[in-house]
């Protein structure tokens, strides 16, 4: 009997033993899997991080170039609402006036010439077509007519300026065109 116990007893050690290795198996392998599936959130959350880095980078670089749109093209409105003051201020200009009212007609002149230049300060400039190819980005044709001596498709006469705002198109020249 005492030979039977000594055997259960080495069967018991030796279960036991199984049984502890088994459960470091078991505890590494959960190790593993737990050091594994937090490598894995690690990796998410760095691509996670690059992502919104470079969604705010790029969102930075849109706002940063739509500032400056903005501040390049702020006098846009007002310019386009000022064209028209001065297409009668030159119509007032080009009037012939008495000896009398001269120094009323030099007063206008002092005013669009004012106006003119805080315009090209602004960077609001004339568009110059007259004889030149006609260019319909900048111009639009209104009338065409033959001249002798003339090629085609040059302009002829400008019946309403134009404007730009840097490189931008405030408002067309109307022009007449050679045929």
């Amino acid at each position: 009997m005492a030979k039977k116990d000594k055997n259960n007893k080495v069967e018991d050690e030796v279960k036991q033993t199984e049984e502890n290795d088994i459960e470091e198996i078991v505890e590494d392998i959960n190790e593993e899997s737990e050091v594994e599936l937090l490598q894995k959130q690690i990796d998410q959350l760095k691509n996670d991080y690059a992502r919104a880095y470079a969604d705010t980078e790029n969102l930075k670089k849109r706002l940063m170039a739509e500032a400056e749109q903005t501040r390049k093209y702020r006098i846009q409105s007002f310019a386009k609402e000022v064209l028209p003051v001065i297409d009668n201020l030159e119509r007032a200009l080009q009037n012939e006036v008495q000896e009398a009212d001269e120094g009323f007609k030099k007063g206008i002149q002092m005013i669009y010439d004012q106006l003119i230049v805080a315009l090209k300060n602004e960077g609001v400039e004339e568009i110059d077509c007259l004889n030149k190819p006609f260019d319909p980005n900048t111009a639009q044709a209104i009338m065409q007519e033959k001249k002798e001596g003339v090629e085609s498709g040059l302009v002829i006469e400008v019946l309403q300026k134009g404007y730009v705002l840097k490189d931008r198109i405030l408002r067309p020249a109307m022009v007449k065109v050679s045929e």
